[in-house]
């Protein structure tokens, strides 16, 4: 799918290395698993089935998850408007539009291509912003879908679930099947298995994140050049940013489970540590990008 949105060769190879250095991580996390233990192979075959799962029905997962309901042009005249501009502009596939109703100021993108994908959001982003904020907000989803790197993070972040999966098993297939084997050789063998998994996931876990910082920035370049106004995705991102603080923490953190595929995380830590750890970038760089756009645009930030 060729769209008008703003190419990004940077993020193209991002990604790329990033599969191939996490498929690199698996091979080799499983070729040690089978060296180790003779069960795991069921494993992975279960949850390579599990992934396939994932990975074609991602956008229904996601909406179930978030409580979002598709909704006809009758029920969101608005958003199917914004959005029929948005996609003709960019000549693209239009996809379903999905509103949760919560008070969290959000809005993701999910599903495996453009052809399925779906644009959700929530009640609280669309009564808090104006409608160039939002038309902002739906033009940087809408780029996630066009660049595909929807599809590519929901795989990435799901094979820490399989290595989760493949360890729980291990573990306790060699603990409880053992019967009275479970002598010093078995509790070395288990203390490799957590080992090995814990620099699986450590390793994976930094690699996520950096592909996940940098997508949203690509998305929002992408998205402000689109609709020629980087200063309305500014001022959403600024007015979401404050709103998100006065959410009662025990929301936010229900909601941060999935801050990989928010428009803005749910809940955030500042710390320069946190920063190397997150899913997104900070405010800060992400309106100093804007604002170099709007620049660009001949237009005051």
């Amino acid at each position: 799918m060729h769209s008008r949105f703003e190419p990004d060769r940077q993020l193209t190879v991002r990604m790329l290395v990033t599969v191939f250095l996490l498929g690199l991580l698996y091979v080799a996390f499983v070729g040690a698993l089978l060296v180790l233990l003779k069960s795991t192979l069921v494993v992975v075959v279960v949850a390579a089935a599990v992934l396939v799962s994932q990975y074609w029905f991602s956008d229904r997962i996601a909406l179930y998850a978030m409580h979002g309901r598709v909704v006809t042009r009758e029920q969101q005249p608005q958003l199917h408007g914004i959005v029929d501009r948005l996609c003709a502009t960019a000549d693209m596939p239009r996809p379903q539009i999905a509103v949760s109703d919560t008070d969290l100021p959000n809005a993701f993108a999910t599903g495996r291509n453009a052809d399925h994908a779906v644009l959700c959001v929530t009640t609280g982003l669309t009564r808090r912003l104006e409608p160039d904020e939002l038309e902002g907000v739906l033009a940087h989803e809408l780029s996630h879908v066009a660049h595909r790197d929807v599809a590519v993070i929901t795989v990435a972040s799901f094979l820490g679930v399989i290595a989760g999966l493949i360890v729980r098993f291990a573990f306790y297939s060699q603990l409880y099947g053992g019967r009275g084997r479970r002598d010093q050789n078995t509790m070395a063998v288990l203390a490799a298995v957590i080992a090995v998994s814990a620099v699986v996931y450590s390793l994976s876990f930094l690699l996520i994140r950096a592909l996940s910082r940098y997508r949203e920035l690509a998305a929002d370049r992408a998205g402000a050049l689109l609709t020629g106004h980087p200063s309305a995705l500014a001022s959403a991102l600024t007015k979401l940013d404050g709103d998100i603080a006065r959410i009662p923490s025990k929301d936010l953190r229900t909601a941060s489970a999935f801050n990989a595929f928010y428009f803005i995380p749910a809940l955030g830590d500042h710390s320069r540590l946190a920063r190397l750890f997150s899913t997104h970038p900070s405010l800060e760089q992400r309106l100093d990008g804007l604002a170099k756009i709007s620049a660009e645009l001949g237009r005051p930030a």
